[in-house]
């Protein structure tokens, strides 16, 4: 059975702590015709409205779902992979963020770049 792949998911650190977190793949017009292809896990610590986008970017040597793999599939050309989609992958990429402070403290979305995260976790 499908999942619906834009549904919020919980995610629990401790007790104290839940984060809703969902998987989203976008295409937008780029310059010169060019597609901006990205995969973004959203985190959102549950009781506020502050969110954390961490943004896949399809770069060279960098791989994102958009018809060759699996949705929510981000990777490099090493063979190192995740799949955003498994609470596992998302919650090493929370812990990452947290580690460096990147989690946004005030209300509204803070986006930052995936991979230098990915390199941490996926290889590590």
């Amino acid at each position: 059975m499908a999942r619906k792949l834009i549904r919020a998911r919980r995610l629990v650190v401790d007790e104290d702590t839940v984060y809703m977190w969902s998987v989203r793949h976008k295409h937008t017009p780029g310059a010169a015709g060019a597609r901006d292809c990205r995969t973004t896990l959203s985190l959102r610590r549950e009781g506020t409205t502050a969110r954390l986008e961490i943004v896949f970017r399809q770069l060279p040597g960098r791989i994102v779902s958009g018809g060759y793999w699996h949705s929510g599939a981000v990777g490099d050309t090493g063979q190192n992979s995740l799949n955003l989609h498994e609470p596992g992958a998302a919650r090493r990429l929370l812990d990452e963020a947290r580690e460096r402070g990147l989690l946004p403290a005030a209300a509204g979305t803070t986006e930052v770049d995936g991979w230098p995260l990915f390199d941490a976790v996926a290889t590590g």
